[in-house]
């Protein structure tokens, strides 16, 4: 007989649960600093992923730029690759989708930019080749993955790689780091003096 959506939803979540606790939050404090490091030399974010990650690729720059931001303090300065849709769909036209995160980083990058690529496999020959990209331009690179990282893993200088093949789990948990990482950075961010940071102006 097939299991009831109640039963269902609690072994979803008994599973994800299983999931959080496994997680490594030691990643989370390295990505933290990197990401604060970008943040204090003025350095940009640039996120990216395919299907269910490029919504989460969007999700974490909306709460990146506007959540880390206060009175006296300007936010990160953060894009998502997925969301240039006429960008996209040029790269892919004339070069291949393989290309299309690849070639925006490419004008985009300058040494010491952040990328976070967000994927459940780590083998999107797309995802690949960007942090390819990211790697030659000096970029410091960051991998939100799942399953065992696939070769994205490999690329990143810290990877947070969800214990888990499920692709729904994988990525509500990639939204729930996303919501640690602006909600921590938001506190670092108001215990401290601010000045603009790197020659940034504060918001009005």
């Amino acid at each position: 007989m097939t299991m009831g959506a109640a039963a269902f939803g609690r072994q979803y979540t008994g599973e994800l649960r299983t999931i959080l606790d496994r997680l490594d939050y030691d990643a989370v404090e390295r990505i933290v600093a990197r990401l604060m490091r970008a943040y204090d030399e003025g350095h940009r974010v640039y996120t990216f992923g395919n299907g269910g990650s490029a919504a989460t690729a969007a999700h974490l720059v909306c709460d990146l730029g506007k959540n880390t931001s206060g009175p006296t303090w300007p936010g990160l300065r953060v894009a998502c690759l997925s969301d240039n849709v006429p960008s996209a769909t040029a790269f892919s036209n004339d070069h291949g989708y393989d290309t299309v995160f690849a070639r925006q980083l490419a004008t985009l990058l300058d040494p010491g930019d952040v990328v976070i690529a967000i994927s459940a496999s780590g083998k999107s020959p797309n995802i690949v080749a960007a942090l390819d990209v990211a790697r030659r331009r000096g970029a410091s690179v960051i991998g939100l993955l799942g399953f065992d990282g696939g070769p994205a893993r490999a690329r990143c200088d810290d990877a947070l790689v969800v214990p888990s093949f499920n692709y729904g789990q994988v990525e509500d948990t990639h939204l729930i780091v996303g919501h640690v990482l602006a909600q921590y950075l938001r506190q670092r961010l108001a215990l401290r003096p601010h000045e603009g940071g790197a020659g940034r102006v504060p918001p009005d």
